[in-house]
């Protein structure tokens, strides 16, 4: 009989490793009838490995990321959650420092573990927590508020178009989130952030660094990643017919992709527009390059429009 009861133990133990990323804590194993001895037993053979006090991993000692963070809230108790950059890595907007989880907790929790940022808060309540592949996180409005007190202007720029383009929130979403949250901090610098005259959700820094460049040869503010003529274009001008393509190195290695890209410029330019492509190193290193450029074949296209 014990040994049917130990066998349906072990067996309900590794079906909660499995929905918890490979993890499991000391008081979910007594739950399941485990003694101390037989935990312990466990760590001396390998069966279980400790990550934190009270956290093993399963069967080995490696685990994936999210194991890892599920390993550091659930060692930080039941009211914590992970947040900040950990949140902003889980969501896939920000990649974090894997040697250090952040995880928030009730403000008056007195708790902290090696390689985990403990963060102790009253602001926290049930809206901005939720679960993503079963670990509990903050919300991505709450991530993103939490970030504006840490970031660099530029980089919480990035974080707020990766949310985007991965349909998580979207800016006009993410100011009425805003309206709910005032008084907190974090939320004047992420509105102002949105409300800047120049930010326009864009797919990379590349594009970004491109947009004041813009603004200083006099064009107006342009539609971004627009289809034009069945492609998708990073800027356009319709009144002025012109059409802008920034080119990131991690996109245009190939000569498949090269071709793609003449393909693309003779077919803009079949229609009559005029197409024009910029290199990173130009954004980049010789903006006056490319606002010379924008100024001269604006004001060419601008004449023609009215001859």
């Amino acid at each position: 009989m014990a040994r049917k009861r130990l066998h349906k133990s072990a067996s309900a133990a590794w079906s909660l490793a499995r929905r918890q990323h490979g993890v499991v804590t000391r008081a979910q194993l007594l739950e399941l009838e485990f003694t101390p001895e037989a935990i312990d037993h466990r760590l001396r053979t390998g069966r279980l490995h400790r990550l934190w006090d009270g956290v093993y991993a399963v069967g080995r000692r490696e685990v994936t990321p999210h194991g890892r963070w599920l390993a550091a809230v659930l060692r930080c108790g039941s009211d914590a959650v992970l947040s900040h950059e950990s949140a902003a890595a889980l969501w896939k907007v920000r990649k974090s420092d894997p040697r250090v989880i952040h995880v928030s907790v009730p403000r008056q929790a007195r708790r902290s573990a090696p390689g985990i940022s403990v963060h102790r808060r009253s602001t926290l309540t049930a809206c901005d927590v939720t679960r993503r592949h079963g670990i509990p996180v903050t919300t991505v409005v709450r991530t993103l508020v939490d970030l504006a007190t840490r970031l660099g202007r530029d980089e919480l720029e990035a974080t707020i178009n990766e949310a985007d383009k991965l349909d998580l929130v979207d800016p006009d979403a993410l100011r009425r989130a805003l309206d709910e949250l005032k008084g907190q901090r974090g939320v004047p610098t992420l509105r102002a952030t949105l409300d800047r005259r120049t930010f326009t959700l864009t797919d990379s820094e590349l594009e970004r660094r491109f947009l004041p460049i813009a603004r200083r040869a006099g064009l107006a503010k342009p539609r971004t990643q627009q289809i034009v003529e069945g492609f998708r274009v990073d800027f356009s001008w319709p009144d002025l017919g012109l059409v802008v393509e920034t080119d990131g190195l991690r996109y245009h290695r190939t000569p498949g992709e090269q071709a793609r890209d003449r393909v693309r410029d003779q077919a803009l330019t079949a229609a009559g527009l005029t197409p024009l492509r910029f290199t990173r190193a130009q954004v980049r290193y010789e903006p006056d390059h490319v606002q010379r450029t924008l100024v001269t074949v604006a004001r060419r296209l601008a004449a023609q429009e009215l001859g």
